[in-house]
């Protein structure tokens, strides 16, 4: 199993969230998210989160985390489960015996997180799930994270832009237990449609991974049928199938396959730079850990978080992708 601990321990006082808190102005709780007061002897929340794995997206998620945490004064304790759900379930159970004042989840299976809501909600511990979120969610337990259904619409309008709306196209899934996998890959098949030029010949998971999106490229390119579009559902699988696609000696770009991804990675951006890659979408991956912790300190301070928050994606092209270096 993977394991990232980071220990945040700075007390500092804190700014106003952009959560809504119960409680009137004259209490602690009321500019919103507090994790910590600079008066001597202020609590410090101890928060756990568990990540599915720490990819370099999701490490990026995690910087998020520390850094606000690390703002608001809150104690982090971070791990990752090997993409394996009894893993990730018994990590929960470890931060609930360790009496934590909340919990943030990135899940492994959107499908099979309603163990780990229950288990914190019967400990009456505050959970919040970010970035993927589980396909049965009370609304009293708030998701951070973007529409996913968006990031494949604008991935793949752009890319049919590019092609000019002709020609074949393949998909590469992330994991189809994941609710970022189905609606992104629904957003591709979706624009695909409205153009009758276009056609999806076939789709294939590669798990999110790069290794395994190259070697489902590798297996579509040897098959002989022509390929002119690749609207994959993040950018290590796109990575990976640029990769194939070069062993292969065939042209990237307008003249030869496009490829497209959601995440803007460094290494994406560099692809695009070269042109490799023809599209990406942003997706805030420090906003969204960020918005975690504040939704989680918010609910510790017996504060309010909207049911779904909100963190906008946005197509990444070369002519706008100076403006997403560094995020």
């Amino acid at each position: 199993m993977a394991k990232f601990g980071i220990k945040v321990a700075a007390v500092v006082a804190v700014s106003a969230a952009f959560f809504t808190a119960c409680s009137t102005p004259a209490t602690p709780a009321a500019s919103g998210s507090e994790a910590a007061s600079s008066a001597p002897g202020a609590k410090t929340y101890k928060i756990g989160v568990t990540f599915p794995i720490l990819d370099q997206f999701l490490q990026k998620v995690a910087d998020g985390i520390t850094a606000e945490a690390k703002a608001k004064g809150a104690d982090v304790t971070i791990v990752a489960a090997d993409e394996k759900t009894d893993v990730q379930v018994g990590q929960v159970e470890n931060f609930i015996s360790q009496k934590v004042d909340a919990i943030i989840v990135i899940p492994v299976d959107t499908d099979a997180a309603g163990t780990m809501t229950q288990k914190a909600q019967d400990a009456k511990i505050p959970l919040v799930y970010v970035n993927r979120k589980p396909s049965d969610i009370p609304e009293t337990v708030p998701y951070v994270g973007s529409d996913s259904l968006v990031s494949g619409t604008l991935e793949m309008t752009q890319l049919a832009t590019l092609a000019g709306g002709k020609g074949n196209v393949v998909v590469l899934q992330g994991d189809p237990a994941n609710e970022a996998a189905v609606l992104r890959t629904k957003g591709c098949v979706d624009v695909v449609a409205k153009n009758p030029g276009m056609k999806i010949t076939k789709t294939a998971t590669g798990m999110w991974q790069r290794e395994k999106g190259q070697s489902v490229m590798e297996n579509w390119l040897q098959s002989g049928e022509e390929i002119n579009v690749v609207c994959a559902n993040n950018d290590e699988m796109a990575l990976g199938a640029i990769n194939a696609i070069k062993a292969a000696k065939k042209t990237l770009g307008k003249d030869g396959i496009l490829v497209g991804g959601v995440d803007a990675t460094s290494d994406a951006l560099a692809a695009l730079k070269a042109g490799d890659l023809a599209t990406t979408v942003f997706q805030d991956a420090k906003g969204q850990g960020g918005g975690g912790v504040d939704a989680a300190l918010t609910l510790i301070s017996g504060g309010t978080v909207p049911a779904y928050v909100d963190v906008p994606y946005q197509l990444v092209t070369l002519e706008n992708m100076a403006d997403f270096a560094g995020k």
